[in-house]
């Protein structure tokens, strides 16, 4: 998949700036059940500016660990989106979203189990026969899990990405807002993930509720996630990297802000190695400092 540098979310608020201004961002990731319509101006919003930017196709709405049916005509439409707009990657996260046929309209976790596994690598294998292409899987923020699961979540989702043979979009924010929430390494989560499978990052802020985390996406990006994301670049190398802001949504300068803060980090993680800087290991990084 090409590198598309440094994004941002292309959200509603900032269309207007976008139009007028032409910043230097680099690319867009476009939520892709906005543009599922007929017509109308999100499509020709969507159509002007995909004239000039790379854009990137990323779904809430697949629920592809659901035991429902596959949404076929979700997929028809979702398939019509990609022939018109080219994306450089589609992408949707490892969950369920839908029961019985009604859509929670959240992100809920799986347990982490073989039959789990099994069941979703299934179903990644249909859509990406369906779509004609590899998709990307993205790791949630969760609250809860389940008494039953036998895997921790990094070997969940590695072994998805293996046998279904897709992507993985790693959410670092949603990393460190499951650590804290469940008492794990996120540091350990990062080290497990296989290099050749991760395609992108996510970026965002998160609320701190004290005793738990909730990914709002309307803070900056917390220096911890910062320091994380510092060593999955040491671990996997430059990566599409996206900031998603999606309430309390300011400027768009301050969003892309945050992108050209992300490239930095990059560039002088580059700069170093290059120099006979610190150690690039993972495992040896002083992330905890």
């Amino acid at each position: 998949m090409p590198h598309l540098g440094f994004g941002v979310g292309l959200r509603r608020q900032h269309y207007a700036y976008i139009l007028e201004h032409r910043p230097a961002v680099d690319w867009f990731e476009v939520i892709s059940e906005n543009f599922m319509v007929r017509g109308g101006r999100p499509l020709l919003i969507l159509e002007e500016i995909r004239s000039r930017y790379p854009i990137v196709c990323h779904g809430v709405s697949l629920s592809i660990g659901s035991t429902d049916a596959l949404n076929l005509d979700y997929l028809r439409q979702l398939s019509a989106l990609v022939r018109r707009f080219e994306p450089a990657w589609i992408s949707d996260h490892l969950c369920w979203t839908s029961i019985g046929g009604h859509n929670a309209h959240d992100l809920l976790p799986l347990p982490y189990t073989e039959e789990a596994i099994e069941h979703v690598v299934q179903r990644v294998v249909r859509v990406q026969d369906i779509l004609g292409r590899r998709i990307l899987l993205e790791n949630v923020s969760s609250y809860l899990q389940f008494t039953h699961s036998t895997l921790p979540e990094w070997e969940f989702l590695a072994a998805v990405a293996e046998r279904a043979d897709c992507g993985i979009l790693l959410d670092i924010n949603n990393i460190h807002v499951s650590a804290f929430n469940h008492g794990f390494d996120p540091y350990a989560y990062v080290a497990a993930v296989p290099p050749a499978r991760v395609q992108q990052f996510h970026l965002a802020g998160y609320s701190d509720h004290g005793t738990y985390l909730h990914d709002t996406h309307d803070h900056p990006v917390s220096e911890a996630v910062w320091q994380l994301y510092a060593a999955a670049v040491r671990r996997f190398g430059q990566r599409p990297t996206l900031i998603e802001w999606d309430d309390q949504i300011p400027d768009f300068e301050v969003v892309h802000g945050e992108a050209l803060r992300a490239r930095a980090i990059v560039t002088e993680i580059h700069r170093n190695a290059h120099a006979g800087g610190p150690s690039t290991d993972i495992l040896a990084a002083d992330h905890r400092a």
